[in-house]
């Protein structure tokens, strides 16, 4: 089965953008291998806000399917993506159990505490920044219930000072 994995950038303040959506704050590091991760998932998640921030119109990242849970978009005006507006638990748990790579929730605090809610997180994995930012979108807006995790991996970049934290779940025990 396919797993959802939210893997995020976050500042050491826990935040995931700043009060404008802006993520200039994220530092690249050499070490970290980007084409590796992408090679894990063929399907993104994401809201409207974190679609919109990122780009409109087009696919989010070449050769992944780009899924944008939204309201108000219309599937006719971004035919390059699908676009869920209903019925989202029953569509996610059909795209798990289809053929593939992992999925990755991309951004989108509301729709990482939307999925929490309904347990459709299989992952949470971090890297978080060391700066703070002082406010902005949190990593997990309230109201939140209590989601108990297990560590599976951890990574320090030296360079930059960058923390890589990977969590799986632990639903059972909240």
């Amino acid at each position: 089965m396919r797993r959802i994995r939210y893997s995020v950038a976050m500042s050491l303040d826990g935040f995931i953008a700043g009060p404008q959506g802006e993520y200039d704050w994220i530092t690249m590091d050499p070490e970290i291998d980007f084409g590796e991760i992408f090679s894990q998932f063929d399907t993104v998640l994401m809201g409207r806000k974190s679609f919109e921030t990122s780009q409109s119109g087009t696919g989010f990242m070449p050769g992944m399917r780009t899924i944008v849970v939204s309201r108000t978009l219309r599937q006719a005006d971004y035919p390059e993506i699908t676009v869920i507006a209903n019925n989202l638990p029953d569509f996610l748990r059909e795209l798990r159990d289809q053929p593939g790579k992992d999925i990755w929730l991309f951004g989108g605090g509301l729709l990482f505490r939307h999925l929490l809610e309904i347990k459709l997180v299989d992952a949470v994995e971090v890297a978080v920044i060391p700066v703070l930012i002082g406010g902005g979108v949190p990593l997990l807006p309230p109201p939140a219930g209590r989601t108990k995790l297990k560590l599976r991996a951890h990574k320090i970049y030296k360079t930059t000072g960058i923390v890589g934290l990977e969590y799986d779940l632990d639903y059972a025990a909240a």
